[in-house]
């Protein structure tokens, strides 16, 4: 079974001259692979809804199905959100660009969009309250005033300890948004 978001890597090693390497640009998509730790966490969510459906299991066997049933329940709001978890991300269109957080996502139009650019700040990470001095890509909108969360930064769950991955997603990030914002 294809993993749809496997193929952005690929897709750009194969095309290495080209900017934006896909064919169909309508279709939302996420220029980037998810990170270790972000697959790693959700691994680990899986993992433990693993076992909270064995444990279900024998709880419905044991002669108590209800709460078999809200353990299995538990374990379904488990594997949601490991799910979740791993469309966190920023993905570009031609529509646009669109911020997808866990309980949260905001899609901007590329009209209303003035720059997409990469800043040195402080960053949250991995989403913790802690920040340390890393990279963000901001969204400037048409009103000159850039938004309040980054659209990705080097030190989240997808690129921490992988610089390169950063860099190569924000030159992408940048290429959507200069190839579809407004003409000025």
């Amino acid at each position: 079974m294809p993993l749809a978001f496997l193929t952005a890597d690929r897709a750009f090693d194969q095309a290495d001259d080209v900017a934006l390497p896909f064919d169909d640009r309508d279709q939302w998509r996420r220029p980037y692979r998810p990170g270790p730790w972000r697959v790693g966490a959700a691994a680990l969510l899986l993992l433990l809804a693993s076992y909270m459906l064995l444990a279900a299991m024998i709880i419905a066997l044991a002669d108590a199905p209800s709460a078999g049933a809200a353990c299995a329940l538990g374990a379904l709001a488990v594997i949601v959100a490991s799910m979740r978890l791993l469309r966190v991300g920023t993905w570009v269109s031609a529509r646009g660009v669109r911020r997808v957080g866990f309980f949260l996502t905001r899609t901007v139009p590329w009209s209303s969009v003035a720059s997409v650019r990469t800043t040195q700040q402080p960053v949250r990470w991995l989403g913790l309250p802690r920040t340390v001095q890393g990279q963000a890509v901001v969204l400037v909108p048409g009103q000159g005033k850039p938004l309040t969360d980054p659209l990705m930064t080097s030190h989240n769950g997808d690129f921490l300890g992988r610089p390169e991955a950063f860099d190569r997603a924000a030159d992408t990030l940048e290429a959507w948004a200069y190839e579809y914002q407004p003409a000025r």
